[in-house]
């Protein structure tokens, strides 16, 4: 059985290929994943661990740096504080470090020297010390506030040279520098710009007042380890300050990197369970039609004494042999694109070695587990079916896998899967709780995603004879014949056509949630911005200097400057656990620009000293009301109690990043926040000021700081819609690769069953059919699959849309939008994919012999 095994999967291989195919590009997108996101750890571990210091002393830190760069603060310690760490028993060497990431610096083009791809631009005072990732390769180091050094990498994409002017954008100003020396990286450039102060440029220029520094290092000497220095640094210092030693450091670093990671392995472990989802169906029809094709050599197998067990044994070799294969296969792939992803980073900066690759032993595994058990999962049915078959049936070849009961089987199961992903998709539409209608929602979607795989044969059909029912009339006989063979098999159309079912489903569903949240925040946008001119950073969070505020002001024909800061803030809730929020500040005259939406109190009583308002509903979840008392933490340490004056709806807070829509004062937020910086302007025209001329006058002040925009409605409305667009396009590359991969289910599909009608297609061409009428033929059987696969996937992803709108409606996007252009695309595009995956098969079955296909067995 072994032999006989082996040698009909080698008979078949060409009939496998493109199951193959669909298991390979699963396999490579798994193993790509693992390797790329083991070669960058690997490769940044190396770097925080050789260039960090043993110990390093920091502020006492109650928020990540995100939140605190989120408000625009960098926090500090006494530079005094190196003479008592120096003087600690065991300390080698200290020096302090003076670096903010919040500064701009620009050419003297008025460029952006700094990265454009989410790289941060550190500023930072030069020292010299063994660990350093860089070393100075020419010119000289700065000495005084006029001089400064950039490192290479930054030089040479800029065109930046010994001698060339820059000016640096910083929180207490903007100055100029003139370079004066260049550094090169010693370790892996991670992608950010390095501009180079001495020490008191550094500390007055960039934070603002001397004396101060970010963070003191030290370097223990040797025999004493880090954990003991750290002890004894802290003994000396005492519990106002972070300690961490080089390996807490590096494992710090390594978790704020992974955040990046875990989007690029997530990505492509997402276009692996794409494929491997849509490939399941591609090698269920494969293995389907094979067993079809061989019901006679099956028979003589079974004639001969082959046990049941013995021919699903077989075929589940085959299948072990295909997953085999494609593994191997998947992961050489997979090898290459992972270097692929390695150079592409190259491109965005980030600089690692292709031969520094790591290959670790669960990749393989991984690979290896995904692809083989895939592969013999979606060939056990087909097992089954093949066993079941008994010796007489089979050397009478009769139709074992057409209709009767297993079609029954199919309705039963159809019809309870689709009342209960009804009942699901019916309670998410009807809850009030976001998170238990979310969960619903999911349950609905996998529930009529099954449902519509389990009952899509019985739909073949009644659904084929409506979409071919023109066929016979505007193509005749062949018309007639090609609807025919799209009904002779159901299971099969309806396996080929689950496919494409799955990809336009999700594409009709995201479009329709993405198409309503933008419409969404138009109307909120229309609703809540009053202001003409909004000035935000390239990112709308993005905090600026003061600088750009004082100019704005004073550009002629300014009318109403509200300003808005983030601020973070700790909330201690009634329940006694806390909760993060980032909070907006805003400025006094916010009725003049915004129009909030209150439940309770106005804007007067929301920005008074010592007051907040929160979210309706936020408020109302966590037993907060008008009048509560609330402690907060700020991200710099400092504590208060605000007390709740206001009570907004949630879709009348604009500049909220979370749930709780805290809004204060911006006198308050100085009060407790003294170096927050702004972070939007809303400027209204003064009255007779043209709106266009005022525009035109912002933009010429503000253009020696290309880290700010000016944006009006339309602009911020076009930003929102570019942010839902991001994540769109990401689902649209995902599901783009299920239907390259269903598309590779139509062609073999459409193969095998030319290679089982040999007889049936050498009979027709005996008879008068032409070859343009045998290709026209099998285009059209093509076509209806294709559009039949369409129709299902519009009808689910509509469903699924209005599902997800009525789950968004709870967050305050109640618009619904359908867009029709892509609805259209979507069937025209069926279209086209029918008639792309029946050109090869149909060029095969027009060339064969006429006499050798009539002789055919």
């Amino acid at each position: 059985m072994f032999r006989a095994t082996l040698r009909g999967f080698l008979a078949h291989k060409g009939r496998m290929l493109l199951s193959a195919l669909a298991v390979l590009l699963s396999v490579a997108f798994v193993a790509g994943s693992l390797i790329f996101s083991d070669t960058v750890n690997r490769t940044f571990d190396r770097l925080f661990s050789s260039t960090s210091a043993d110990v390093t002393v920091s502020p006492k830190e109650a928020f990540s740096e995100d939140d605190q760069f989120t408000s625009g603060e960098v926090p500090t310690l006494p530079a005094a504080l190196l003479r008592r760490v120096a003087a600690v028993d065991g300390v080698a060497d200290a020096r302090i470090d003076v670096s903010v990431q919040n500064a701009t610096v620009v050419d003297a083009r008025g460029a952006q020297v700094g990265p454009t791809t989410g790289a941060p631009t550190i500023a930072t005072n030069w020292s010299v010390w063994p660990r350093s990732p860089v070393r100075l390769t020419s010119g000289h180091a700065p000495h005084g506030g006029g001089e400064a050094m950039v490192d290479a990498d930054t030089a040479r994409k800029k065109h930046l040279a010994i001698g060339d002017t820059l000016r640096v954008i910083a929180q207490p100003g903007t100055f100029p520098v003139r370079i004066t020396g260049i550094v090169t990286f010693a370790t892996t450039n991670p992608g950010a710009a390095l501009l180079f102060l001495d020490t008191p440029t550094s500390q007055t220029r960039l934070i603002g007042r001397s004396g101060v520094a970010t963070s003191v290092n030290a370097d223990a000497l040797p025999g004493v380890s880090d954990a003991a220095l750290k002890r004894r640094i802290t003994a000396e210092l005492g519990s106002g300050y972070d300690y961490t030693t080089q390996d807490e450091q590096a494992k710090s670093a390594a978790a704020s990197l992974s955040t990046f990671l875990d989007v690029i392995k997530y990505v492509m472990l997402g276009f692996a369970g794409i494929a491997v989802l849509v490939g399941v169906f591609l090698i269920v029809n494969t293995f389907s039609m094979l067993i079809a094709q061989r019901t006679r050599e099956l028979g003589l197998l079974r004639a001969l004494g082959a046990e049941r067990r013995q021919v699903r044994r077989s075929v589940l070799v085959e299948a072990l042999l295909l997953g085999l294969a494609g593994s191997t296969l998947g992961l050489a792939t997979g090898v290459g694109l992972a270097v692929g992803l390695i150079r592409l980073m190259g491109v965005f900066g980030m600089n690692i070695s292709a031969a520094e690759m790591v290959f670790r032993w669960p990749t393989p595994v991984a690979a290896y587990a995904v692809g083989v058990l895939v592969t013999l999962v979606a060939a056990y049915l087909p097992a089954r079916r093949a066993a079941r078959v008994s010796p007489m049936a089979a050397l009478s070849d009769v139709e074992t896998s057409g209709s009767g009961r297993p079609l029954r089987i199919r309705a039963v199961g159809g019809a309870v899967l689709t009342v209960l992903a009804a009942a699901a998709l019916g309670g998410a539409a009807a809850s009030t709780d976001t998170s238990d209608a979310a969960s619903l929602l999911g349950l609905g979607i996998l529930l009529s995603l099954i449902a519509a795989v389990v009952a899509g044969p019985l739909l073949v059909r009644p659904v084929i004879r409506v979409l071919g029912g023109a066929f016979p009339r505007v193509f005749g006989p062949v018309g007639r014949i090609s609807q025919r063979n799209a009904l002779r098999n159901p299971r099969r159309t309806g396996a080929t056509a689950s496919a494409l079912m799955i990809g336009l489903a999700l594409v009709t569903g995201m479009s329709i949630a993405g198409a309503s949240m933008s419409r969404s925040f138009d109307h909120e946008i229309d609703k809540t911005l009053g202001a003409d001119f909004i000035v935000q950073g390239g990112s709308s969070y993005m905090p600026f200097t003061r600088e750009i505020t004082d100019r704005v002001r004073r550009v002629p024909g300014t009318g109403a400057v509200v300003t808005q800061r983030y601020a973070p803030v700790r909330l201690t809730l009634p329940s006694g656990r806390t909760a993060k929020v980032v909070g907006t500040a805003i400025g006094s005259g916010a009725d003049d620009v915004l129009n909030f939406d209150y439940a309770a109190g106005n804007t007067a009583r929301a920005l008074a000293p010592g007051a907040i308002s929160l979210d309706r509903d936020y408020a109302t979840g966590h037993r907060l009301r008008i009048g509560s008392r609330v402690p907060a933490l700020f991200a710099n340490g400092r504590t208060a109690t605000f007390t709740v004056r206001a009570l907004t709806t949630q879709q009348g807070a604009i500049g909220g990043f979370d749930d709780a829509a805290l809004m204060m004062g911006l006198s308050t937020a100085e009060r407790y926040l003294p170096d927050s910086r702004d972070a939007a302007l809303y400027v209204n025209a003064a009255p007779g000021t043209d709106t266009d001329a005022l525009r035109a006058s912002l933009e010429k002040t503000l253009k020696p700081y290309p880290q700010v925009e000016v944006r009006d409605q339309a602009d911020y409305k076009a930003l929102v819609r570019g942010q839902i667009s991001v994540l769109l396009n990401l689902v649209y590359g995902l599901l783009g690769l299920a239907i390259v991969i269903a598309v590779m289910g139509v062609v073999n599909t459409l193969a095998l069953s030319v290679v089982e009608r040999t007889r049936e297609i050498g009979l027709l061409r005996a008879i008068g059919l032409s070859r343009f009428q045998l290709r026209r033929m099998i285009r059209l059987e093509s076509v209806v699959i294709a559009v039949f696969g369409a129709v299902l996937g519009l009808g689910l992803g509509l469903v699924w849309g209005f599902a997800t709108h009525e789950v968004l409606a709870l967050e305050g996007m109640a618009a619904l939008a359908v867009p029709w252009p892509t609805v259209v695309a979507v069937v025209a595009g069926s279209v086209l994919v029918g008639l792309i995956a029946a050109l090869l098969p149909a060029l095969r079955a027009s060339r064969m012999n006429v006499l050798a296909a009539i002789a055919h067995e």
